[in-house]
């Protein structure tokens, strides 16, 4: 790669609307889908998946964790399915929420983001409760990839509230400093929960993406997040999986309808 994250995510969102798509295959999303809860049914999912919204799609994030929980075989599904992302084009934010310090937190990275890797994504969510300083591993070896990380900031779950609240601030500045200079935008971003109220941050400054979590299931609109992030809407991601993958039939026109209406709420 030659161009960073963050300005292949620009061109991106320019191209095909500002949406990223949750790929979230849960046992009961492949049984909607008249699956088995198998690593068979996994891969056929996700093929689905790919197939219908990665003409549509931004970005499009899968969830490690309903892999995992497959032990090696689910993990060779994932690498498959992120090679196939990869082939047909969406970047990929793997959703691992992985944030540790020293040697560990520096495998990860290799995991994630070392280009060799058969789990290399172009971004990767990370846990900043170690410290933000434990991440600067993690944030050096995307930098050099030209990959990504969205940092957990605000996010859409309840139960995070008080905790985010007492160190976002901290969170913040050092996405901030991370993304001093760099143009269009950076590579480091924060995700700030579509359901939240307000930020508690003054977003312009971050000059990062911002993925915004929450649409759809979770209650929040596209005018929502037009709202919420009306000082950023150059930036914003906002992330969609449950309300988008109900069934299969009419997957890709509620992604479509999504990607639309995003960019209604969200063109500067």
């Amino acid at each position: 790669m030659t161009e960073s994250f963050g300005t292949r995510l620009r061109a991106r969102i320019d191209k095909y609307g500002p949406l990223c798509v949750g790929l979230d295959p849960s046992p009961e999303l492949l049984h909607a889908w008249g699956l088995d809860d198998s690593p068979a049914g996994l891969e056929h999912f996700s093929r689905g998946v790919v197939d219908a919204v990665s003409d549509l799609a931004a970005v499009v994030k899968p969830q490690s964790a309903f892999y995992e929980r497959w032990g090696s075989r689910g993990v060779a599904v994932l690498e498959r399915t992120v090679a196939d992302l990869r082939d047909a084009g969406p970047l990929v934010l793997l959703d691992v929420k992985r944030g540790d310090v020293g040697a560990t937190m520096a495998a990860y990275a290799e995991a994630y983001l070392d280009r060799g890797s058969p789990l290399a994504a172009d971004a990767v969510t990370l846990s900043p409760y170690l410290g933000f300083g434990s991440l600067a591993g993690a944030i050096t070896s995307a930098l050099a990839a030209d990959a990504g990380v969205f940092v957990l900031a605000r996010t859409s779950n309840p139960e995070g509230a008080r905790l985010q609240e007492a160190v976002a601030g901290e969170i913040y500045e050092g996405v901030r400093a991370a993304n001093a200079g760099r143009d269009p935008l950076g590579s480091v971003g924060v995700v700030v929960g579509a359901t939240v109220t307000d930020p508690g941050y003054p977003l312009d400054r971050l000059n990062g993406p911002i993925l915004a979590p929450g649409l759809g299931a979770q209650g929040a609109t596209p005018a929502d997040v037009g709202r919420l992030f009306a000082s950023v809407r150059h930036a914003v991601l906002p992330s969609a999986s449950r309300s988008l993958l109900a069934d299969q039939t009419g997957l890709r026109a509620r992604t479509e309808r999504y990607r639309d209406e995003c960019a209604h709420y969200l063109t500067p």
